[in-house]
């Protein structure tokens, strides 16, 4: 195997059990049989004897061997625990349960996924006891033998437990398949046992991290797909990806990550693993990894170290080469709430302040997925959360948690909607509220006339730009009057690539005649850098690192106020708001450029012309 993994023969080889001759028959005998348990190929030849090797094993991996002649009598309520397809996936067998504590019998010390599996179907706490090969599928056939024999998969124990190939550590990718990985797809891929030495060094401080419903914490991680995914994950940190992707097509599994918001292939794999990998992934978010058929939503929270937690939100679809994985990072340490970092100018700054310092009224964040609105909410009410106040927040998902926030996770198919949820806060005495998204009129009512009822409230929507907010709210549904009486600010926002620091420099292909064009004033083409990226190793050679924000503030003053009243088209409200001082997100950006933070390329993908 190239993997990079310990493996039993080695463990063996080392400890002078075997030599490494021995070592590489057993080797060639178990590929011409066409796999196998090393040991039990091992002890087949005679290599060494099965009380030596199952000592052995107790030894190196400090758990208890047991000699299954010693149970007799399993009592059939501990056998009903483990259905026969978990026994025959594993080759476990389970022996007895004492309080929340069921102890298992395997045959392989190393897999992980057997015991994160069991733990999941049985919610008990798994104490794993090695026992041989031989014996254990002697016991199989003993207390599952019926039910095997009465579904037709009987005739041959021992080859219908070995034939159960889905997330087994046989299910790595051989020498010659990783040597291959990147021929199915061009593009930047890394190779599986790089890969492992990439990540190697975070890997033996990663820990899933202990939820309400969990027994207990992930400790040391030796089987290969728990290493690869553990790796897959920790890798996603390392370069600052925001999400990853898990892609099963006809011909390729790819691996890819969005960095700086662009998708960039790191991986691809042979197909045989997709299931493996995806099954690991289900548990670990505490999915059902039975089902294949249906959508599934979860969480993943990692420990890195002592004191750095990293929350995964999982989303899993069924696609037609199988299930596609898409996780979004949630890095707490990354996370910027402090809103005089965020990238507003003095205006906009101040005008932010003013609403955040209204007794009452509503504040609302605009932007397509992913352009950073619940950071700004974050950051708001970081700002906003004293001990004085009262603030509740009804969320879809709770992305980060914050001490002293009341944070509720909406739930619409138990009826924990978002305007259940806020009718809910009305009755908690609040004094800040926050809505993840206003999504119909029901919750846009709510929150409007809380604003009105002397509640400051915080909510996110779906609109191109701030001034089309206000028409959005109408074709809800929402008076005219109440808009106009409720709306404090508007913030509309976009992200675009930022100029790696490491290899900035003046970009001498920028000319004023093309600021100009863009849209540029000679005052500021005057003092404009223009700035590129040319590439280094900190930015891969992309020449961006990191992302900048676009802002468009609009504050509600007494002209657009009535603008609103009366009906105004957005176009009217929006020619009203920059003569009021509002700057659009184009000249947001054409600030951003003139400093030498983004390029002219990033705004104009992330703007229209104004």
């Amino acid at each position: 195997m190239a993997v990079g993994f310990d493996r039993l023969g080695k463990i063996l080889v080392g400890a002078k059990m075997i030599t490494e001759q021995q070592l590489n028959e057993a080797l060639a005998a178990q590929k011409q049989k066409g796999g196998g348990k090393l040991g039990s190929t091992l002890v087949k030849m005679g290599l060494i004897e099965e009380e030596k090797l199952l000592g052995f094993l107790a030894q190196q991996y400090r758990m208890q061997a047991v000699d299954l002649k010693m149970y007799q009598n399993i009592d059939p309520s501990i056998i009903k625990l483990v259905p026969l397809d978990m026994v025959k996936k594993h080759m476990v067998l389970p022996l007895k349960r004492v309080g929340a504590t069921l102890t298992i019998a395997m045959a392989d010390p190393t897999n992980m996924l057997a015991l994160d599996d069991l733990k999941f179907r049985t919610n008990y706490t798994v104490e794993p006891a090695i026992a041989s090969e031989s014996a254990l599928i002697d016991a199989i056939k003993k207390y599952y033998g019926g039910g095997a024999a009465a579904s037709g998969e009987d005739k041959n124990a021992k080859n219908a437990i070995l034939q159960a190939k889905d997330y087994t550590i046989s299910d790595m990718p051989e020498g010659d398949e990783l040597a291959n990985l990147g021929k199915q797809e061009e593009g930047p891929v890394v190779d599986v046992e790089d890969f492992d030495k990439t990540v190697g060094d975070v890997l033996d401080s990663v820990e899933v991290a202990e939820t309400e419903q969990d027994g207990g914490i992930i400790g040391e991680v030796e089987a290969p797909i728990i290493k690869l995914v553990n790796g897959i994950l920790v890798n996603a940190m390392k370069v600052g990806a925001s999400d990853i992707h898990i892609e099963p097509y006809e011909q390729v599994f790819r691996i890819r990550y969005r960095i700086d918001g662009n998708l960039q292939t790191v991986m691809n794999l042979p197909l045989k693993v997709k299931n493996a990998i995806i099954s690991r992934i289900k548990i670990m978010a505490r999915l059902d990894i039975a089902e294949r058929r249906l959508p599934q939503d979860g969480r993943i929270k990692l420990k890195l170290g002592a004191k750095r937690d990293i929350d995964f939100r999982v989303s899993v679809l069924p696609t037609l080469f199988g299930e596609k994985g898409c996780l979004r990072l949630l890095d707490k340490a990354n996370i910027q709430v402090d809103k005089d970092k965020l990238g507003f100018d003095e205006k906009q700054s101040a005008d932010l302040n003013a609403a955040l310092a209204a007794p009452y009224g509503m504040l609302l964040v605009t932007g397509p997925t992913g352009s950073g609105k619940t950071t700004t909410l974050y950051s708001a009410l970081q700002a906003l959360n004293t001990p004085d106040v009262n603030i509740s927040t009804a969320e879809d998902p709770v992305e980060f948690n914050f001490m002293g926030i009341n944070q509720v996770l909406v739930q619409p198919d138990i009826g924990l909607t978002f305007a259940a949820a806020l009718k809910s806060f009305l009755r908690q005495d609040p004094d800040i509220i926050m809505i993840g998204e206003i999504r119909d009129f029901e919750t846009g009512e709510i929150g409007v006339k809380a604003a009105l009822t002397g509640h400051l409230v915080l909510a996110s929507l779906h609109t191109n730009d701030a001034p089309a907010t206000i028409n959005r709210l109408l074709n809800m549904g929402i008076e005219p009057f109440l808009v106009a009486s409720s709306v404090l600010l508007i913030i509309a926002q976009r992200l675009a690539r930022r100029i790696c620091k490491d290899c900035k420099e003046p970009d001498p292909t920028v000319t004023p005649d093309m600021l100009r064009k863009i849209g540029m004033k000679d005052d500021e083409i005057a003092i404009a850098k223009p700035m590129k990226g040319k590439g280094c190793g900190t930015c891969n050679n992309k020449g961006y690192k990191g992302r900048v924000a676009l802002y468009q503030v609009m504050f509600i003053t007494p002209r657009i106020r009535e603008a609103i009243l009366r009906g105004a088209s957005t176009d009217e409200i929006k020619q009203i708001s920059v003569e009021e001082g509002t700057k659009t997100i184009r000249q947001s950006g054409l600030s951003k450029i003139a400093q030498g933070v983004t390029t002219i390329e990033e705004v104009e993908a992330c703007s229209v012309a104004d």
